[in-house]
């Protein structure tokens, strides 16, 4: 059965006061919540999902008609530059004599961005890979470290009074060199 429009008010008002006191912080069991006239905590959490939903959804709704609108627009813009990009136009001599048949390429780079602008509205264009390299274009390589070992590279390396510190390296050490034994020891 529908709700009424008092109803539709009243639960509006409630979700509205929930959201405001959620963004302060209140916890659902908190007794300005359930003063709103919600039986428990698990019920004001159910309706504060279902307001995020709904607004969710209203959102949606309204980026599907601004991308209607916009692509209506650019409809238009296309037609009009449509026949200038695509049909050949005459030109002429000092006699005012046809000597050639050229596009207008104003109107096909204006046809271009208008496309393209299209593309990105309405999300045409394949996603960009980027891909993360080591050194010459190697693999990337990533390690843990041990946190004294991290602690102390970090103390060597950013010294100001150290003119020439210790290890200048950009990475941490190669598994190997943790495994050398001192040869004193």
């Amino acid at each position: 059965m529908a709700w009424s429009k008092l109803k539709l008010d009243e639960v509006t008002v409630r979700r509205t006061k929930l959201l405001a006191l959620r963004r302060q912080g209140v916890r659902y069991d908190d007794e300005r919540i359930l003063e709103l006239g919600y039986s428990s905590p698990a019920t004001a959490r159910s309706d504060l999902k279902r307001a995020l939903e709904q607004h969710r959804d209203e959102e949606a709704a309204e980026v599907s008609i601004y991308r209607q609108q916009e692509n209506e627009r650019l409809d238009a813009l296309l037609e009009a530059a449509w026949p200038r990009a695509t049909t050949p136009s005459p030109v002429f001599d000092k006699e005012g004599e046809v000597i050639d048949h050229v596009l207008d390429m104003r109107a096909v780079d204006t046809v271009l961005r208008l496309m393209d602008r299209r593309a990105k509205l309405n999300g045409l264009d394949m996603p960009v890979k980027t891909e993360l390299t080591g050194a010459d274009g190697g693999p990337l390589s990533v390690s843990t470290a041990d946190p004294d070992k991290l602690a102390a590279l970090i103390a060597s390396t950013s010294r100001l009074d150290n003119p020439a510190p210790d290890n200048t390296a950009t990475s941490t050490p190669d598994e190997d060199d943790d495994e050398e034994e001192d040869p004193a020891g």
